[in-house]
């Protein structure tokens, strides 16, 4: 598991911020959400959206990188939306994330061994294998992503699609 708010969240001096945000389920409220961070200048770094327990209501798990001013405003901002039930800022409590990764990688009969055995190591499964490429599926925290991707980076990453933070905190 991973708890949040490590001390190297941060880039390019901003904290890096994972808020978790109750909306809402219906059409229209994940425009209004984008445009209000496109409309003010702020980068998501990533965006998830999905249904709850409740399937009146979607959680959006929202990766922003600023200082305590810019989240403040961020925060203000989507409590202001009509669609925002509840706004957490989980940067410094304790909580869990997760990210999917599918990532397609050159595979020839000799780095094929140490291509699958990088995936057991990593608790990966190979969703698909083909004579020159496998494709292999990861979750886990995003650092333990990224050393996936870094690690496999050198057998040839032909393409990848990941799914952005999705996080709940604890208990």
């Amino acid at each position: 598991c991973r708890c949040g708010a490590q001390s190297d969240d941060w880039r390019d001096g901003l904290m890096v911020h994972t808020i978790s945000a109750l909306v809402e389920n219906h059409f229209g409220v994940l425009t209004r959400v984008a445009g209000l961070f496109a409309s003010r200048g702020y980068n998501i770094q990533s965006l998830t959206v999905g249904p709850t327990e409740d399937e009146t209501v979607s959680r959006m798990t929202i990766v922003v990188e600023g200082d305590d001013k810019i989240i403040d405003q961020v925060k203000k901002q989507l409590n202001k939306l009509i669609d925002t039930i509840k706004v957490i800022d989980l940067t410094g409590e304790d909580f869990v994330d997760r990210e999917l990764l599918l990532i397609k990688v050159s595979a020839s009969s000799k780095t094929r061994p140490d291509i699958l055995q990088l995936t057991e190591v990593f608790k990966g499964s190979v969703v698909d294998i083909a004579p020159a490429v496998v494709t292999i599926e990861v979750s886990g925290n995003p650092k333990k992503i990224d050393a996936f991707i870094a690690m496999l980076k050198p057998y040839g990453v032909r393409e990848m699609a990941r799914t952005g933070r999705i996080a709940l905190g604890r208990g």
